[in-house]
């Protein structure tokens, strides 16, 4: 059995197409997203298709990113779409005729079966952002979905892993500062799409276009810790 958390898609159907097609996950498998499938880039419709498909087929535990919110709001709650078009709902607009009845029944469906935040023995999943002391569950809605932390927070009280999307690395470099990674990897502007087996660390990604690129990042450790060991005959670096 594979775990694998996958970063904000935004659109990138042939990303997520390609890291699918890697993985080829079965039905023993766990993928989860972390929510921001939807707007700014080319293909949301054909995101949302991958990821119906995807449910009835493997174990997918798929969160609600603040793009769903938004759009969910317009669809069931009024809300004026000014605020979604100016965070790149227009691109996903376009991809259903430019009418939000273009949606159909099966991506709403979707869409309303999203989770808030999940947890597992070792670690917690969340889109944005947590408090170290607060539990998962009390976590307030703008830190969930919509924090850009000027400062990345500490470790949990409840001693898990945290994983998070929503601030995008320019980089296409994955963070990883122990207690937290970010694998929102800026797919929609020039970075990738990355997935990262959460058992072993590697990590898969994919670019806008779907060309794949991978990096173990145990193996790079091992590889590091080799060139950068003390010489046997005294304390200089080996290299």
């Amino acid at each position: 059995m594979r775990r694998y958390v996958i970063g904000d898609i935004h659109g990138c159907s042939k990303a997520l197409g390609a890291l699918l097609d890697e993985i080829s996950p079965s039905r023993d498998d766990t993928m989860i997203f972390l929510g921001d499938f939807i707007d700014r880039g080319p293909d949301s419709r054909g995101v949302l298709n991958q990821m119906v498909d995807l449910s009835r087929h493997s174990q997918v535990v798929a969160l609600r990113g603040n793009h769903e919110i938004m759009l969910m709001g317009i669809l069931f709650g009024g809300l004026d779409p000014e605020l979604w078009f100016r965070c790149g709902g227009e691109a996903t607009l376009a991809n259903y005729g430019g009418k939000l009845s273009g949606i159909p029944d099966s991506h709403i469906q979707f869409l309303q079966s999203l989770r808030p935040h999940y947890e597992a023995d070792y670690e917690f999943f969340i889109h944005a952002g947590y408090h170290p002391l607060q539990s998962i569950e009390e976590t307030e809605d703008a830190v969930r979905y919509w924090n850009h932390p000027a400062f990345w927070p500490g470790p949990h009280a409840n001693g898990k892993r945290g994983y998070v999307g929503h601030s995008p690395q320019v980089s296409g470099n994955v963070l990883d500062i122990g207690h937290l990674v970010c694998v929102d990897t800026y797919c929609f502007g020039g970075g990738w799409l990355t997935a990262m087996d959460i058992d072993t660390d590697e990590i898969l990604q994919a670019s806008l276009q779907g060309h794949l690129r991978k990096t173990p990042l145990r193996a790079m450790l091992n590889w590091f810790k080799q060139l950068y060991r003390p010489a046997e005959s005294g304390s200089r670096l080996s290299l």
